[in-house]
């Protein structure tokens, strides 16, 4: 694998800003592991950070390059601060640049696929949240989208933590009011998906949740929702709590949940 500290100037945002890249290399001789490629250009993951968070964590805190060697997949980790991937009230586009300028850039600068069925989005906490929006807001653009301990039901963060917290997330969303029922809610766009024309190709979804983290019962509303509505998700739990321990382990089951052309 090769791994690219990528600097560049976002013309969405109006400034520079980074990702870190992971790109499959095909080696025999490295101690520990062998990489591989699938040929042609390379299926991605975007990759996504939580809230307190940027582009070098999942690099720090797992063996992500490690684990995807073996599949012959890119592996993109944008940096988008404290955004929740929306485009922001008070603040930058990040949904219009996670969406539509990162891929065009990314696919640019790097040799990896244009096609929906290799392209893939996870992430965690606020990542996770990012990457169900991003699956479910185009689906004709991505195959699958992975949440890992995920923000799941924003309603829920206007009423945790404090006065300064619920002021950051009004500048994000604005009202609750605003928010509810908007492409920012991913209830609704669970809603709208299953109200997709017949024929739509729909993205695979997975969602796994500690048992003791805080935000447990946000993804059982948000599983339960999923579910009525008639669309297939993959939901997995086990004891753990928010911290990288638990995503360390889950990431690797992400990757072997991928529907990756082997």
């Amino acid at each position: 694998m090769a791994l690219m500290q990528c600097n560049f100037y976002s013309e969405v945002l109006g400034l520079s800003t980074s990702m870190n890249v992971i790109i499959p290399q095909e080696t025999h001789s490295q101690i520990g592991m062998e990489g591989h490629t699938t040929g042609g250009r390379h299926p991605v993951l975007y990759l996504l950070h939580g809230l307190s968070d940027d582009h070098t964590i999942w690099l720090r805190r797992t063996s992500i390059e490690r684990y995807a060697a073996a599949y012959g997949l890119a592996i993109v980790m944008p940096n988008v601060h404290r955004s929740f991937y929306t485009d922001m009230q008070q603040g930058g586009k990040y949904f219009t640049f996670v969406s539509e300028e990162l891929p065009r850039l990314t696919e640019s600068f790097f040799q990896v696929s244009d096609r929906r069925e290799d392209r893939f989005v996870a992430g965690l906490s606020m990542g996770g949240y990012g990457a169900l929006k991003l699956g479910m807001s185009l689906p004709d653009r991505y195959a699958a989208a992975a949440s890992l301990s995920g923000a799941t039901d924003i309603t829920s963060l206007y009423k945790r933590g404090d006065e300064e917290y619920t002021a950051e997330i009004k500048r994000i969303f604005g009202s609750l009011e605003e928010m509810q029922g908007s492409s920012n809610d991913l209830f609704h766009l669970a809603e709208r998906l299953s109200a997709a024309e017949p024929g739509t190709r729909l993205p695979q979804l997975y969602q796994c949740c500690g048992t003791e983290d805080f935000l447990y019962d946000d993804n059982i509303r948000f599983r339960d929702h999923v579910r009525q509505l008639g669309i297939e998700l993959t939901y997995e739990e086990e004891p753990g709590m928010h911290e990288w321990g638990y995503w360390d382990t889950k990431i690797q089951r992400v990757l072997e949940w991928l529907p990756l052309s082997r």
